[in-house]
C-alpha cells in the first residue's frame, strides 16, 4: 500500500480549480468561511470540533515529489504548464485563520472557520478542512445531546467496530470526549489523544468455557482491581447471582440487552442484597439519548452507559453539511464582496465575527453575526479568535482536556430551553443592520451588471 499524502488528500476539483487559477495569473488574497445552513434533524445546537486537526493540516501541507508526479500523469492536467507544478513544489499555507475554539456551542449560519490566503492556497483546503470540521462537530454535537440525557450518569463511547473505518472510529473517539463522554473502548484514540479507555469481554469469553461462573472467576484472575463482567450471555439474572459469588471484588456489571429498565433493577436488587451496594451496573445496546432519557424516568439504577452505533455515527444525523464559501477578495487594492444567490443556498459578503450576549449569570441569550471590522454589540463577546497569521501559528493550541471543560461549560450555559431533546425551542440568530445592507449592496451591483 502506498503512504498517504496530505496533498492529495482532497477533490480534484480543488486542484484543477487551483490550476486553471494559476495558469490564468489569479492568485489575490481572498476570503472564505465555513458555516452551516440548517440545523439537522433533531439538533438544536452543534458543538465545533476538529479544529485541531485542520491546523495540523495547514502546518504540514506540502506536495511531495511522488505527489507531482502522480498528478501529471492525470489527463486532466495534460495542458497545465510545469510552471504550476513548480509552484505546487514549494507550496506552503501562508494565510491567515480565525475560528471558534473546539467546544465552542454554534447555530446555523454562523461562520465557524475564517481563512484569508492567496485564492490558490485557500481554494486547495477546502476538502480536508470541510472533512474533519463536519465530520468531528457533527460527533460532538451527537455526544452532548447524550450526555446530557444522562443527568450525571457516566458514558463511554463504544462505536469503532460500526464506525465507517478505524481512522473515523479515532476521530469520532476523539469528538465523543470533548462533547462528555468519560473515555472511549478505542485503544488508539488513548494512545493519540491521551482519552481514557475502558473495556469488559465479550460474550465469545464466556462462551469459551463450560461454566459462566468459571469464565467470571478466570476474567477475575487477570484483572483483580478492574473487573467488570458482562451477565447477560446466558440468564441476566443468574448472571447476576453468580457475580455475587466473587464479592464486591467486581467492579461492576454490564447488561448488553433485554428489558433494561427492569433487568437493572432486579440485578441492583440482587447485588445490594448481596453486600455489594459499590458494584457499577453498566448499560449498553443501540442506546442513545432518548432511550437514555426513558431508562432514567423509569427509574433504571444504571450507573455507566456505554454508547456506541448511534454516537459514534451520529446514526439519526450522520452528516453536518458544513460549507466553505467564498465571501470576499482583494483585486489591485479593492475590496470586491462576494455572495451567491442560488436557492436555498445563498450566502452573506464579508468577512463577519459572531457576538455572543449573555446575561447576568452568564447564560447565553443570543448570537449577532456582523461584519468583522463592526464594533461589538452591548454586553457580547467575540467568538471568532484568531489562530495563525502568515501561516504561523499566533496562538497555543488548547489541551483535549481544555476543550472538553469548554464544550461543558458551554453546554451548561446553554438555557435549558434550548437543549430539550424534543420540542427544543429555537436559539435566537441574527445579522447586523450593515451586513444586511452590505448584502443588498452587493445584490443591487450584481443586478446592473
Amino acid at each position: 500500500m502506498r503512504e498517504r499524502s496530505y496533498a492529495l488528500a482532497t477533490d480534484l476539483y480543488e486542484l484543477t480549480m487551483a490550476a486553471a487559477y494559476f495558469e490564468n495569473q489569479m492568485n489575490h488574497p481572498a476570503t472564505f468561511e465555513v458555516f452551516v445552513r440548517w440545523m439537522p434533524p433533531n439538533r438544536s445546537y452543534l458543538v465545533a470540533a476538529g479544529l485541531a486537526q485542520v491546523i495540523e493540516y495547514l502546518l504540514e501541507l506540502r506536495f511531495s515529489y511522488r505527489d507531482l508526479e502522480f498528478l501529471r500523469r492525470l489527463p486532466v492536467f495534460r495542458h497545465a504548464s510545469d510552471a504550476f507544478f513548480d509552484y505546487l513544489s514549494e507550496f506552503r499555507f501562508r494565510g491567515d485563520v480565525w475560528a471558534m475554539p473546539e467546544g465552542t456551542i454554534f447555530f446555523p449560519n454562523e461562520p465557524i472557520l475564517r481563512i484569508t490566503a492567496p485564492i490558490i492556497e485557500a481554494q486547495i483546503l477546502e476538502t480536508y478542512v470541510l472533512a474533519y470540521l463536519n465530520f468531528e462537530s457533527a460527533i460532538a454535537s451527537k455526544a452532548a445531546r447524550i450526555v446530557d440525557a444522562a443527568r450525571g450518569r457516566a458514558i463511554i463511547e463504544f462505536g469503532a467496530r460500526r464506525a465507517h473505518g478505524m481512522e473515523a472510529a479515532l476521530y469520532a473517539a476523539r469528538a465523543a470526549y470533548i462533547g462528555g463522554c468519560i473515555g472511549t473502548s478505542n485503544v488508539e484514540a488513548g494512545y493519540l489523544f491521551g482519552i481514557p479507555i475502558y473495556g469488559t469481554a465479550a460474550h465469545s469469553w464466556n462462551m469459551a468455557f463450560p461454566d459462566e461462573l468459571d469464565a467470571f472467576r478466570a476474567y477475575l484472575r487477570v484483572f483483580p482491581e478492574t473487573t467488570i463482567l458482562l451477565i447477560d450471555t446466558y440468564d441476566t439474572l443468574q448472571g447476576a447471582r453468580k457475580a455475587t459469588a466473587l464479592g464486591p471484588v467486581v467492579r461492576g456489571v454490564r447488561l448488553d440487552s433485554g428489558d433494561l429498565a427492569t433487568l437493572s433493577k432486579q440485578v441492583r436488587a440482587i447485588l445490594d442484597e448481596a453486600g455489594m451496594t459499590e458494584t457499577k451496573i453498566i448499560a449498553s445496546g443501540d442506546l442513545d439519548e432518548y432511550k437514555i432519557a426513558e431508562l432514567l424516568e423509569h427509574g433504571a439504577p444504571i450507573d455507566i452507559f456505554g454508547v456506541g452505533t448511534q454516537l459514534s455515527t451520529s446514526y439519526d444525523a450522520p452528516t453536518l453539511g458544513g460549507v466553505y464559501k467564498l465571501v470576499e477578495e482583494e483585486v489591485d487594492g479593492r475590496i470586491l464582496y462576494k455572495i451567491k444567490l442560488s436557492t436555498e443556498k445563498a450566502t452573506y459578503p464579508g468577512r463577519k465575527q459572531v457576538w455572543r450576549r449573555t446575561d447576568a449569570e452568564g447564560c447565553f441569550l443570543s448570537d449577532v453575526i456582523a461584519l468583522a471590522d463592526e464594533p461589538p454589540p452591548p454586553d457580547a463577546f467575540p467568538l471568532l479568535e484568531e489562530i495563525m497569521r502568515g501561516g504561523r501559528l499566533v496562538t497555543s493550541l488548547p489541551t483535549l482536556e481544555e476543550i472538553r471543560e469548554r464544550a461543558a461549560e458551554n453546554v451548561r450555559r446553554l438555557p435549558e430551553a434550548y437543549r430539550r431533546l424534543k420540542g427544543a425551542a429555537e436559539y435566537p440568530v441574527s445579522r447586523s443592520e450593515r451586513l444586511e445592507e452590505l448584502r443588498q449592496q452587493v445584490i443591487t451591483e450584481l443586478q446592473g451588471v
